[in-house]
């Protein structure tokens, strides 16, 4: 009787090898669907910040245009302001308009810029602002450009 109880002692420890393989298992499985998760919601929000600025930039340049085309004053460089209280309200908008040619070949070209960042320190916008501007490193900005020949 002696046999049976030695062996039963040595296969006592197996049960939790095993627990402990199954729980490093699953603990990997849940950070690497955490991890997949965090990118999806990060991808997705760029995603429609991306569209947001695209919308503002085309905005800008819809501004320019009808300045352009009703009062023939299109500016040389101007901010857009967007409305406040709106999903659209955080861009800075900057619309560019140059003339060029002469006589029958004239045209214009409107250049509106989009982007979710502002320095006013350094009057930095999405178009590069002055010399002293020093580009944005956060992985939350866009950035969006429309352009025009008239």
């Amino acid at each position: 009787m002696s046999m049976p109880i030695r062996s039963m002692r040595r296969q006592a420890g197996v049960g939790i090898v095993t627990a402990i393989f199954l729980l490093v298992v699953l603990a990997g499985l849940a950070t690497a669907m955490v991890s997949l998760f965090t990118a999806q919601q990060t991808s997705a929000s760029l995603d429609l910040l991306g569209a947001r600025a695209y919308q503002a930039a085309r905005a800008g340049m819809e501004w320019g245009l009808f300045r352009q085309t009703r009062n023939a004053s299109c500016l040389a460089s101007s901010r857009f302001t967007l409305p406040a209280g709106t999903s659209l309200s955080g861009f800075t908008v900057v619309v560019r308009c140059a003339a060029s040619g002469s006589g029958s070949l004239a045209h214009t070209t409107i250049t509106s810029s989009a982007c979710n960042v502002t320095d006013s320190e350094n009057n930095c916008n999405c178009d590069g602002g002055s010399s002293s501007c020093v580009p944005s490193t956060s992985p939350d900005t866009v950035n969006r450009r429309v352009e025009v020949q008239l």
